[in-house]
């Protein structure tokens, strides 16, 4: 059944200082929305629980992108297509680039933001791996002041998240550092976009000397949050992409993960994929990084 209108609260403060202090005033009774993808689904099929509704689209303390020469900073307000658009995450963000062109149609993408989709705390969500790939860090802000908090510390569980009631993401930081290597996105779903992924990978890695200088392999839909794999990166340090180091990576990858069996997918099949995702970055970073050199 359609939810009524008539039983919702509906405020949209003028600046991001008024917004924190209605959030400080009545922490746990509004629920921030900025461009409103997911919450608009439930408030169509009925299910939305809140009741008071307190809208950050538009606020421009969140709606810009800067760069700095260390660092980008992407506002929480950003949508997939800010992030498309901007010549720098293009160019030195490519998985994060990737991850916008997969989200949901175009007018999604023009709607849904970066913010949004983390908070979200969905382990399918497109745009995690890439931030956990990237070291992403998350400036939180609220009438208390503000805190920076690891992007792969920011999710403790299934929806649940390092973001007190009065808090909300401000910025995205992202250390501009990844210049020379290789990048590897793939997203394995139904089609390619208006999906939800059964796996998604965002993967970076550089090669010297013919061995593994630096790795970072994330993933999407294989646990309760979305993850790095640690173990899988730490065999891999300092090792040559021969067929032996390959294959007890793509074997550890798959120990790391924990699927299901849900509507998607099954957990049997999560795992084929994970080793064959894993299998297909460190070949590619074996041909592609040796290159480099």
């Amino acid at each position: 059944m359609r939810s009524d209108p008539a039983d919702y609260e509906f405020l949209a403060p003028a600046s991001l200082r008024e917004t924190l202090e209605v959030l400080a005033e009545q922490p746990k009774q509004w629920l921030p929305i900025a461009g409103g993808t997911d919450v608009m689904v439930q408030f169509a099929a009925g299910t939305l629980g809140a009741r008071k509704l307190l809208s950050i689209w538009n606020l421009p303390e969140l709606r810009r992108i800067e760069v700095q020469p260390h660092e980008i900073t992407i506002g929480a307000g950003c949508t997939y297509t800010d992030l498309r658009g901007h010549e720098i995450v293009a160019r030195e963000f490519s998985l994060l680039a990737h991850a916008a062109s997969w989200t949901g149609s175009i007018a999604n993408q023009n709607r849904g933001t970066l913010g949004g989709n983390i908070v979200n705390a969905s382990p399918a969500a497109d745009s995690l791996p890439a931030l956990l790939a990237y070291d992403a860090e998350l400036i939180l802000i609220s009438a208390r002041g503000e805190r920076r908090v690891l992007c792969r510390d920011f999710h403790t569980g299934y929806k649940k998240m390092n973001l007190a009631a009065d808090e909300l993401i401000r910025t995205i930081c992202l250390a501009r550092k990844y210049s020379g290597y290789v990048a590897y996105a793939r997203k394995v779903g139904a089609r390619n976009a208006q999906a939800i992924s059964k796996v998604c990978i965002a993967a970076l890695g550089r090669v010297e000397n013919g061995m593994v200088a630096d790795v970072r392999i994330a993933l999407g839909s294989v646990a309760p949050v979305p993850i790095r794999l640690s173990e899988t990166e730490r065999i891999l340090l300092g090792k040559p992409l021969d067929n032996a180091t390959i294959a007890q990576a793509r074997k550890t990858a798959v120990g790391e993960t924990k699927p299901i069996d849900d509507i998607r997918s099954t957990a049997r099949y999560r795992a084929a994929v994970v080793s064959n995702l894993v299998g297909e970055f460190l070949e590619r970073l074996a041909r592609e990084g040796a290159g480099d050199e």
